[in-house]
């Protein structure tokens, strides 16, 4: 009896070793209206408790991809010290392909320790690490190009040398579907960028939280900032914002997806990048716009209810079964 090969991924960007420090109540403070910790110099202050994890981008997002059914790859670097190490054998253990991944010798792994309070908030100190050398030496355009399905996370300023590689890519015969989630240097670049709008043309799913919209195109109103993303020519625009949920368009209509509220906020790290796989999943299954938020907000409110951004994501039969319960309700209104 035949069977249907498994959708074949890749996703670009970084890995990094996670060290959760939740810290206790008492060191949380408001500074100018805004919460935040507060260390004073010179005392010694008692953790409740150290966590280490794996992260990074394009870590999570072949991680979720993977337990959702596809054939997943990797394509990052690591270095050659424990934190690599365990980053690899992690993947590797959740069926992420890692042959087109790359190991630099002396270098250090990017790390972040993660400062976590008990409501799930969290203030992140980080390392780029190794994630500096993906660059046109170490990515495997050749495996790239193998696939059905890139997602292209965030990445470093020095790694942007690669996107003439994935553009060229993308507009070859037979090109793989792209679903992007700009770094902060594209962003900072902006829609005028010649590789910004090279990229668009070709974007399956375009993924931006509200912040990241309202750089990238210079517009405060949400439905302009989303209509303008549309025009340069992404099949689908997908803003998050928060507690508010997330708003979409297809270039016709606006579709708008609340929260799941799943009790508890344990920790808010690799949301968006469950949200992403969600969304990337039901895409690439034949699924509608509507279907496709609701995957993303169900693997989302998964993530956060549990301490790391991998181990609440979610396997294909889990998203199935979450999917035919659902009671998110999508807004659909035309785009103006």
């Amino acid at each position: 009896m035949s069977t249907t090969p498994s959708p074949r991924t890749v996703s670009i960007g970084g890995a990094t070793y996670d060290i959760f420090v939740h810290l206790p109540k008492s060191t949380l403070d408001s500074f100018s209206g805004q919460k935040g910790f507060s260390f004073p110099l010179g005392e010694k202050i008692r953790v409740e408790d150290v966590t280490e994890t794996c992260g990074g981008g394009a870590n999570n997002t072949s991680v979720g991809l993977a337990r959702l059914g596809c054939d997943a790859a990797f394509c990052g670097v690591v270095g050659d010290d424990q934190w690599g190490e365990k980053l690899l054998l992690n993947l590797q253990s959740e069926g992420v392909d890692t042959s087109c991944s790359t190991v630099v010798e002396g270098e250090v792994s990017s790390f972040s320790i993660i400062l976590s309070a008990s409501s799930g908030e969290r203030t992140i100190l980080y390392d780029p690490g190794t994630n500096d050398h993906l660059h046109d030496a170490t990515f495997d355009r050749e495996h790239v190009a193998s696939v059905d399905w890139v997602f292209l996370n965030h990445i470093q300023r020095s790694t942007c040398v690669i996107e003439d590689d994935i553009i060229e890519i993308l507009t070859a015969d037979d090109a793989p579907n792209l679903t992007w989630n700009p770094g902060g240097c594209q962003i900072d670049m902006g829609l005028q960028a010649t590789s910004n709008q090279a990229l668009l043309k070709h974007t399956s799913i375009l993924q931006l939280n509200k912040e990241e919209a309202q750089k990238f195109t210079g517009i405060e109103n949400k439905d302009e900032a989303l209509k303008t993303l549309s025009t340069y020519g992404p099949t689908h625009v997908v803003m998050t914002d928060g507690g508010h949920g997330t708003l979409a368009t297809d270039g016709k209509q606006i579709y708008h997806c609340p929260i799941l509220s799943a009790g508890e906020s344990v920790d808010t790290t690799g949301a968006g990048d469950a949200f992403g796989v969600g969304v990337t999943w039901a895409i690439l299954s034949g699924k509608s716009l509507p279907e496709a938020l609701q995957a993303g907000s169900i693997n989302a409110a998964s993530v956060v209810s549990q301490r790391g951004a991998q181990a609440g994501l979610l396997t294909h039969i889990e998203m199935d079964e979450r999917l035919a319960n659902t009671h998110l309700d999508v807004e659909v209104r035309d785009l103006a």
